[in-house]
């Protein structure tokens, strides 16, 4: 039997499974294709891809600093340079921006390399008998000591509700959208342009795929993320309207660029119902040592990649100085 089962493969899911696979038999399960959680990367065609997801990383905290200065040692990340402009007049462009050399789940790629990862295995229930957890798929069942969830809030709290305290199901956090499209141009233009931060009521930020040294290509590629407005607007009919809500976003991103828009040749859409919480709750993780039941994520502390991080390496701390006891 397991020792830890890890739900979700991001930032704080992969940390949190690679600290404690040094000492316990962890596995880590995901109901996506591939792993990253939000810090995916979507495959166009060769080696031409999109982070459609997390954009990049920018430490602030000296911890998370050191961690990726280490990251960068291991040449799992490196410096995204270029021209990054910032309408919103934040001065953010002057701030050092980290990318994976080949995607931005490169950071979970490494910390799972030496962990069994479950994709495509949708949780459909999870249930404690006694002193194991019961972790239900559409196709199989697995059996672990101890449970940790790596999803949303929302998606936790729906999961595991009859097991959580009510501090923990009342929690001030709100869930926010994101829609991100993906556009591939004909006629490489060589903008010198690595990102652009607009102000703007549709669209707020754009990545130029091209700028990040991956690939060499005469397309271009670039990554469009919809306002939280126009993001929260239409996150629940997205699905049924892909290709409109696709191209209405690449039109506006067309006006404000002046890339021509005749030039699309290819456009995909990712809708992330449960991006983000802009709030810090009162605490950076949850266990529940009764039930061997824990939750992280970077919701818990904020928006960003580096919230994930913390709040799994806090988990971690905790779990360490007060070890589960696993009577069998």
């Amino acid at each position: 039997m397991l020792d830890f089962c890890i739900i979700g493969s991001g930032i704080s899911g992969s940390t949190i499974a690679q600290n404690l696979s040094k000492k316990y038999k962890v596995e880590v399960f995901d109901k996506a294709r591939g792993l990253g959680g939000r810090s995916s990367n979507r495959r166009y065609k060769d080696s031409l891809t999109f982070d459609h997801g997390l954009q990049y990383i920018n430490p602030k905290s000296k911890l998370f600093n050191n961690f990726v200065i280490y990251l960068k040692k291991k040449n799992v990340l490196k410096l995204w340079g270029g021209n990054h402009i910032d309408f919103n007049l934040a001065n953010k462009e002057k701030d050092l921006k980290y990318i994976g050399l080949r995607g931005n789940n490169d950071i979970c790629k490494f910390l799972l390399k030496d962990i069994n990862v479950n994709l495509n295995f949708k949780v459909s229930k999870i249930i404690f008998k006694k002193n194991y957890w019961k972790i239900v798929s559409d196709n199989s069942t697995v059996n672990c000591k101890n449970l940790i969830l790596s999803l949303p809030y929302t998606q936790s709290l729906s999961l595991g509700k009859k097991y959580f305290n009510n501090h923990f199901k009342n929690l001030n956090v709100k869930m926010e959208p994101n829609i991100t499209v993906m556009a591939v141009f004909k006629k490489n233009i060589n903008l010198p342009i690595s990102s652009i931060r607009f102000s703007n009521k549709d669209i707020s930020w754009a990545a130029n795929e091209n700028s990040k040294g991956r690939f060499k290509s005469n397309l271009n590629l670039w990554t469009i993320q919809a306002s939280n407005t126009y993001s929260k607007k239409l996150i629940n009919k997205y699905k049924s309207k892909k290709s409109m809500i696709s191209i209405n976003i690449i039109k506006k991103f067309s006006l404000l660029t002046g890339i021509d828009y005749k030039n699309l040749i290819f456009n995909n859409i990712h809708g992330w119902k449960y991006s983000y919480n802009f709030t810090k709750t009162k605490y950076s993780f949850y266990w529940d040592k009764k039930n061997k039941l824990g939750v992280c994520g970077d919701w818990f502390l904020g928006s960003k990649a580096e919230n994930a991080w913390l709040s799994a390496r806090n988990l971690v701390l905790h779990i360490k100085k007060n070890p589960p006891k696993n009577n069998f």
